[in-house]
């Protein structure tokens, strides 16, 4: 297989370069910060995002966008705020004309245009005269299991069936089952969606709320994402799969989330200025939040867990007060939608 780029090393980034330089012989792996690139360089780890995980010989870290203009397949691994700009940059850098193979690891919303992953890069591609294969990568994957080798299975989704099953068959090993899907639609709000829920969630665990609210939260919640996702045209055995209830019940109950852990500080009185102060690692669902409720309000799809997590963000809602409000909303039929 030709070279692989990874634009971003954050933990994710990293561990999709780790895992690339088991299925080729070269993986360019870009870090924004040049003193980073060259950290990486010399100790052969990524102490701040993924400590303990060594760096194959294969992967080359470097801050040179340009460095990765001739590889065949470019995995972005840059939290959707940023994405554009590392996108922009690396089209500029790489120049030639011809297609670019492109797979977005984000999981985000640009909150701006409320612009998905797939737009942002179909918008630059044509920005840039170029021509772009896109696929979004997605599913139930925290980074440091899949950078030890545990088993662990995702979706890639393209609106070309053909790509799809190129990057699945290119980047799928022992370790790693990938499943292919052209919703791109689906799969690309799911992946944001959920990262909201997860806040929520981890709201009921600081709050002591028990298994009983988590179950009923991630339940819900679940309803929700489908009830976006269908709204803008997402295909439903998507939102029943990894990329919608596998990746949900991950991210509200496991550890590493960093969205269920700002749910747990918000429940412990912190403000969004104090959790997100001092950390390079912030939970994507904060920024994501506003663009799904706004995406919500634009297809007038109701999302009430979304709506108490944005006014527990950003109003400064009392978390029990917001408990309070979802459990004592009008009653209905469980089933609809």
């Amino acid at each position: 297989m030709s070279a692989v780029a990874v634009l971003g090393c954050g933990s994710f980034g990293t561990t999709l370069a780790v895992h690339a330089a088991s299925v080729t012989d070269r993986v360019v792996l870009w870090a924004r910060r040049p003193e980073l690139a060259e950290e990486l360089a010399a100790r052969r780890e990524n102490a701040l995002y993924l400590p303990g995980i060594e760096l194959p010989p294969a992967v080359e870290p470097t801050a040179d966008l340009a460095a990765a203009a001739g590889c065949e397949l470019v995995l972005v691994a840059i939290p959707s705020h940023g994405f554009r700009d590392a996108l922009r940059g690396f089209l500029a850098a790489a120049g030639a004309a011809g297609r670019v193979s492109l797979v977005s690891l984000a999981k985000g919303i640009e909150e701006g245009s409320l612009a998905r992953m797939s737009e942002v890069a179909a918008e630059e591609a044509a920005a840039a005269g170029r021509e772009l294969s896109f696929a979004v990568l997605s599913g139930p994957c925290f980074a440091v299991e899949l950078a030890r080798g545990a088993p662990t299975a995702a979706v890639v989704a393209s609106a070309d069936a053909g790509f799809a099953t190129t990057v699945q068959r290119r980047l799928a090993t022992a370790s790693l089952r990938l499943y292919s899907s052209q919703d791109v639609v689906g799969v690309e709000l799911a992946a944001a969606a959920k990262n909201v829920i997860a806040i929520a969630a981890g709201v009921v665990a600081g709050l002591g709320l028990g298994h009983n609210a988590l179950a009923a939260l991630i339940t819900r919640g679940l309803h929700e994402i489908a009830r976006l996702g269908l709204a803008y045209g997402g295909e439903p055995p998507t939102f029943s799969g990894l990329a919608g209830l596998g990746d949900l019940v991950l991210t509200c109950t496991g550890e590493p989330s960093r969205n269920r852990r700002t749910g747990i500080e918000l429940a412990a009185g912190r403000s969004l200025e104090q959790i997100t102060g001092g950390t390079r690692m912030v939970a994507e669902g904060i920024r994501t939040s506003r663009a799904v409720a706004r995406l919500a309000e634009r297809k007038g799809v109701a999302m009430p867990i979304t709506e108490q997590v944005v006014a527990l963000l950003y109003e400064g809602k009392d978390p029990r007060q917001a408990v309070t409000e979802l459990m004592t909303r009008e009653l209905k039929p469980e089933a609809k939608l």
